[in-house]
């Protein structure tokens, strides 16, 4: 997995490629926290390149999605597809997510 984080604007862009999994989460999870932190109220996480997604995957996507918002602040994902795609649908997550 290879991540990045961007400012554009007032929004903090995460762009996440690769694979989101049970391994890899633990590498992304200090970025996550440095974002809340930030007190960032415009957060897109961008999955245009992510090939796979597991439950810590999702799970770490969720938790930044909860902990933004309860600070008032918005969580948007962008350009998934594939994989990725198929879990949020199953989980309906991406009611809430996708924009």
């Amino acid at each position: 997995m290879i991540f990045s984080t961007t400012t554009e604007g007032k929004e903090t862009v995460l762009r996440i490629d690769g694979e989101l999994d049970a391994v890899s989460v633990s590498d992304i999870r200090a970025t996550l926290d440095q974002i809340v932190s930030a007190g960032t109220q415009s957060v897109v996480v961008d999955l245009s390149h992510l090939r796979l997604i597991d439950s810590s995957g999702v799970g770490a996507v969720v938790s930044l999605y909860k902990r933004v918002r309860a600070t008032g602040g918005t969580v948007t994902v962008r350009g998934v597809r594939d994989q990725p795609l198929a879990i949020l649908r199953l989980l309906r997550l991406d009611r809430i997510l996708i924009s």
